[in-house]
């Protein structure tokens, strides 16, 4: 795959349980050579599966036959045998010949030759192999990212010094303007479902779902993530919300369209309608966390919160339906949206820290010192923080990078929707497309 530097000025430039299935390859007819992909996509599967019972959390979901998943259980192969499977299954995707496929089956191939060689590179990993930070990032997710010195960002954290008020160091000042916004905990459950409920009613105007769509919402503690969309297979999700730190206005709208509407229930939704029903194409009923299907998850995600919410909805939104729920003063929404603002152009600056952090440069006291300064994060969030980054290392990038890169790719001047991008949102997430596939040509 060809190496990738992404910058922010680039992007400037260049304007990125278990159900069974109702249908299987059996029960479908394609052309020979098409018909070539369908073992390869069942191999894949059970690798992914077996490879899941080597690394607990691998598999996000899965939600193919359940045979299939008890085979994996009762005898996974050990990594040096799921190594060789790996390399097995790229020798078999090579030797099938582009010409005699159609355009969706050779995406198809180019999806899990992407999947397979990411599969390839966790399993090095879990064997001993050390990777940088860039190197692992590439290697997982299709997209080499920047990694920009620390005091580029100096410059965002004086003008948000200067807009928030007070004297003294700014994490505090911060957090002590974001309280005003806090959601009470008794208020939480009221609040989230009507940001949930806004989210999925924009989203529908746009993006026709299964009838039987559906979620469950929980609240959650002692997790290194704030909130996490657990996909059922059969158009179901299981949305959890970290309760342990504060959850602000603006945050429960984030999370309901990240989580939700237009995000990773609406994603996976989507995916199994289109792949797995559809067209019977297995490999869609597995989702490895550490793949290039994340970046598009994660990225897509975050790129809805803008496409729901475009412009100040968001703020009118919080303004005239979340502050009475939850009993706040809307009085000075408008300072606080400014604040979001200015606070999103530092999230990659974590890309660096984590760097150093996960080479060794850094220790753990200096790095939650770092994300207390970069990420105005107070010292528990940040150590909590570090918590994540500790258990998913480079997943992080998917997240301010994976959203530049989807709403440049959505929002091109020659797409061929236009200036309808809830159209290319929806192309999107019905889509092998990959993250290199989202990257103007060099």
């Amino acid at each position: 795959m060809r190496r990738l530097i992404l910058g922010f000025a680039l992007w400037l430039g260049a304007c990125a349980s278990q159900p069974m299935m109702s249908v299987t390859p059996e029960t479908l007819s394609p052309a020979p050579v098409e018909a070539a992909l369908d073992p390869i996509a069942r191999d894949y599967v059970a690798l992914i599966l077996e490879l899941g019972e080597r690394e607990p959390g691998y598999v996000d979901a899965y939600y193919g036959p359940a045979e299939w998943q008890a085979a994996a259980k009762a005898a996974p192969r050990d990594l040096p045998q799921l190594a060789a499977g790996a390399a097995d299954l790229t020798a078999r995707l090579n030797a099938v010949p582009a010409s005699g496929l159609d355009g969706d089956s050779r995406q198809r191939k180019a999806y899990l030759l992407a999947h397979v060689s990411a599969a390839a590179a966790r399993i090095r990993m879990l064997s001993g192999e050390k990777l940088g930070f860039a190197d692992e990032a590439e290697a997982l997710f299709g997209i080499r990212p920047e990694l920009r010195p620390l005091s580029s960002f100096d410059p965002i954290l004086a003008r948000i010094d200067a807009l928030v008020p007070g004297q003294g160091e700014l994490t505090p000042r911060v957090t002590a303007f974001k309280a005003q916004y806090q959601i009470p905990k008794d208020k939480l459950q009221v609040v989230m479902d009507a940001a949930i409920a806004e989210c999925r009613r924009r989203t529908v105007q746009h993006i026709a779902l299964p009838a039987n769509e559906r979620f469950t919402l929980s609240f959650v503690g002692d997790k290194p993530w704030s909130g996490y969309n657990y996909y059922l297979g059969d158009a179901a999700s299981r949305i959890e919300i970290n309760a342990d730190f504060p959850i602000y206005t603006e945050r429960a709208i984030d999370l309901g369209c990240h989580e939700g509407y237009p995000g990773h229930h609406v994603y996976n939704a989507l995916l199994e309608r289109t792949f797995v029903r559809e067209k019977g194409w297995v490999e869609m009923s597995v989702y490895p966390l550490f793949s290039p299907m994340s970046f598009v998850a994660e990225g897509s995600a975050n790129y809805g919160i803008d496409l729901a919410f475009p412009g100040d909805e968001a703020i009118a939104f919080e303004r005239d339906v979340l502050f009475p729920l939850a009993g706040l003063d809307p009085s000075t929404v408008e300072a606080k949206a400014e604040l979001m603002a200015l606070t999103r152009q530092l999230a990659r600056a974590e890309y660096t820290i984590a760097d150093d952090y996960l080479a060794g440069r850094v220790g753990r006291e200096e790095t939650i010192a770092r994300l207390v300064k970069y990420t105005l994060a107070e010292p528990d969030k940040a150590a909590q923080r570090l918590r994540f980054i500790d258990t998913y290392r480079s997943y992080i990038i998917n997240y301010g990078l994976g959203r530049d890169v989807v709403q440049a790719w959505v929002e091109r001047p020659d797409a061929p929707w236009g200036t309808d991008h809830w159209q290319g949102m929806e192309t999107l997430l019905s889509s092998q497309i990959l993250p290199v596939d989202l990257i103007p040509a060099a």
